[in-house]
């Protein structure tokens, strides 16, 4: 049997002459390797930028000690605060309008910790914006006397760390804001919280719920300031598709304030304006 084998094989050379021809050549072989660390160098290439994707977003302090520093900082802030009065000018805009269709200009009373009262000095132009402004600040008063039910904690929001970015040369976290509720007065978007004070600089973003069916696409930016001591809201800007109408942009700015100076023999809710009183005006 081995001797028939060894036959059987002997003749049948060309077998032998052809079975390298079945395996790849040289260049094939170089091909396939080439290829194979083109695929590899991808995959490296990939893996290192998720990773760095995921550096960049990694909070450089854990979020909740962020957020327990931004609530020292706004309870730090509510010692400082005092009855004042604020002038604030209100310029509407018209969808292709480079000129306010309406300007007014209403004095704001504050007495700690809700807005108390308010008076509109000057208003011009179309009758919509002093209507607009009326109740804005209808909505204020209401607000401030739950104020707790907007306040950026944790009862209202849950807190996601985004990125870190400069605004106005000062260095922030941006935190998303989530909404626990659908509310008109709570908003899905952003925060920028100072890295050295954990104050808030600037608040984005559109509310949790809409507050009526003639507005679509509401986008809300407020920004903050000092003012004499106090850190409290400077600027904003509002943004809304008004059905039928049209899109309207409503930009307030701070222009002037007064701060209440107690004295020892009356409390700061029993302080009058403007006696006694430190008067600034915000624009030069």
């Amino acid at each position: 049997m081995e001797t028939r084998r060894e036959m059987r094989f002997q003749t049948n050379p060309a077998r032998l002459t052809k079975a390298p021809q079945t395996s790849p050549d040289t260049s094939e072989i170089l091909l396939m390797r080439d290829w194979k660390q083109i695929a590899w160098s991808v995959l490296i290439f990939v893996i290192s930028a998720v990773e760095f994707a995921s550096a960049q977003a990694e909070s450089p302090v854990p979020t909740e000690n962020i957020i327990a520093n931004m609530a020292q900082a706004v309870k730090h802030n509510h010692d400082q605060v005092r009855p004042y009065v604020i002038k604030v000018d209100y310029k509407l805009f018209g969808k292709v309008s480079a000129v306010p269709t309406s300007e007014v200009i209403a004095e704001l009373t504050f007495v700690p910790p809700y807005l108390k009262s308010y008076a509109i000095q000057h208003s011009n132009g179309t009758h919509i914006g002093e209507t607009i402004v009326r109740r804005i600040l209808e909505a204020q008063m209401a607000i401030g006397k739950d104020s707790g039910s907007t306040d950026l904690s944790q009862d209202n929001y849950g807190f996601q760390f985004i990125r870190e970015e400069e605004v106005n040369s000062h260095h922030c976290y941006v935190l998303e804001l989530l909404p626990r509720r659908k509310a008109k007065n709570l908003l899905h978007g952003s925060i920028w919280v100072d890295a050295n004070t954990y104050l808030v600089q600037r608040v984005e973003g559109e509310p949790a719920k809409s507050s009526s069916w003639w507005l679509r696409d509401v986008h809300i930016v407020l920004l903050f300031g000092y003012v004499g001591e106090m850190w409290m809201q400077t600027s904003s800007e509002s943004t809304a598709d008004v059905r039928i109408v049209g899109q309207y942009k409503m930009i307030s700015q701070n222009v002037s304030y007064q701060i209440d100076q107690p004295t020892p023999m009356r409390s700061s809710a029993q302080a009058a304006f403007p006696f006694d009183a430190e008067s600034e005006s915000l624009i030069p």
